[in-house]
């Protein structure tokens, strides 16, 4: 048999294409951010709830306590910075230690619309970072509202908060005052009472005076300066691993007051991945022609991109994107990404025009930046966003008292 020459010449194989069906899909449904309120209200006896993570039992009283980028997999690798977290990981206190998916893609926006309507992306319809407008034709970007929308058009389901409020459970939120008012807020966390503090110690301890305050009672918490110096420093960072020892503090402080019959659960929303600065890992798309042919907007983030064509042209954008970066991303159409299931299992009408013609999710330490048009984002030395262990797995960790 005669060989091919390449193979004669001993030059490498071309790399095989990513499957898009191979990505591994967030655990919709019995182990995802958006399964979590659904199940403790239910335990509470909030109607039309059902319990969807099978191993947490009702609590009278429930406190989650979202930390902003504290991934599943950077918890496992700081064990010296963060003992505390880290004694929760396997068996926590009286409860079960857990990673939970964040959801496609995985980012703030996303998983924060998906933990408080208890909704999918393809359902609560914030997909993505930034996303069109299929009204306008626009990039709209949802974690800083711009430009603005309508909150209540753009997501109009009702938050499981104020469902928990209108039957009567004590609700309340305990955050930055500068989130108090914000339109995500308003579409994703609002119901009940809003609790402004700009300290994180006062946070645990208005968040455990507000759990205290009824006898069902419902109250969310969040903390966010590990992401910031995740995206700024990298996880690899000094600047990181010391918020991540001061976020270990807080979680033990806030545990440690717990009133009776209560459950703390401490998650996050996304995890992160440290992306190197060289063009091996950055690919620039508004320097790259070949990705950029036929495009008329980009959008989402560095690892998970929303690619929206010109009219006419999906199709070839699709097949480039495939070629340029297919053994690299998991790259799909929008209608086969809906298919296989990355934005849930629903996908509502108002939604569908928001998600890319094309689809692209990184597999490894890799982005594509947009140096000119996000000069921000590109600078970013930690980023997330795709379907990786790193960026989707969260933690579930329960104290019980």
């Amino acid at each position: 048999m005669v060989q091919p020459a390449a193979v004669a010449q001993g030059w490498p194989d071309e790399p095989e294409p990513l499957d898009p069906a191979t990505a591994p899909l967030p655990e919709y449904g019995s182990g995802s951010l958006g399964d979590l309120l659904p199940t403790l209200v239910a335990g509470q006896g909030v109607p039309g709830c059902e319990p969807r993570i099978a191993e947490l039992t009702p609590a009278d009283r429930n406190c989650v306590f979202l930390i902003d980028g504290l991934g599943w997999e950077q918890i496992k690798a700081h064990p010296d910075e963060a003992p505390y977290l880290t004694s929760l990981l396997a068996t926590s206190r009286g409860g079960t230690g857990r990673p939970l998916t964040a959801g496609f893609p995985a980012t703030t926006a996303t998983s924060l619309a998906s933990v408080g309507t208890g909704l999918f992306p393809g359902s609560h319809g914030l997909p993505g970072y930034t996303v069109r407008n299929p009204d306008t034709g626009e990039l709209m970007n949802q974690l800083r509202w711009k430009p603005w929308t309508a909150p209540h058009a753009w997501q109009p389901y009702p938050t499981l908060f104020r469902r928990a409020d209108e039957a009567g459970i004590h609700t309340a939120q305990v955050s930055s005052p500068a989130f108090q008012d914000t339109p995500l807020t308003k579409i994703a966390l609002s119901g009940g009472t809003f609790h402004g503090r700009l300290s994180g110690e006062e946070r645990m301890d208005v968040a455990a005076e507000q759990l205290a305050a009824g006898d069902r009672s419902l109250v969310y918490t969040y903390y966010s300066e590990l992401d910031g110096a995740g995206h700024r420093f990298g996880v690899s960072s000094d600047a990181w691993r010391g918020q991540l020892m001061f976020v270990d503090r807080l979680v033990q402080r806030l545990a440690e007051q717990l009133p009776p019959r209560a459950a703390l659960y401490v998650t996050a929303d996304h995890g992160m991945v440290d992306i190197p600065f060289d063009e091996d890992h950055r690919i620039d798309f508004d320097e790259d022609w070949e990705l950029r042919a036929g495009v008329a907007l980009l959008g989402g983030e560095g690892r998970a991109r929303h690619v929206y064509a010109v009219r006419g042209a999906e199709a070839d954008v699709l097949t480039c994107w495939r070629e340029v970066l297919g053994d690299r991303f998991w790259v799909a159409g929008r209608d086969e990404a809906i298919a296989l299931g990355w934005f849930g299992d629903r996908i509502d009408e108002r939604v569908y025009g928001r998600i890319g013609d094309v689809v692209a999710a990184a597999q490894g330490d890799l982005a594509i930046t947009a140096s000119v048009n996000e000069p921000n984002e590109s600078a970013m030395a930690g980023m997330h966003g795709s379907m990786t262990a790193a960026e989707q797995f969260v933690p579930l960790l329960e104290v019980r008292s």
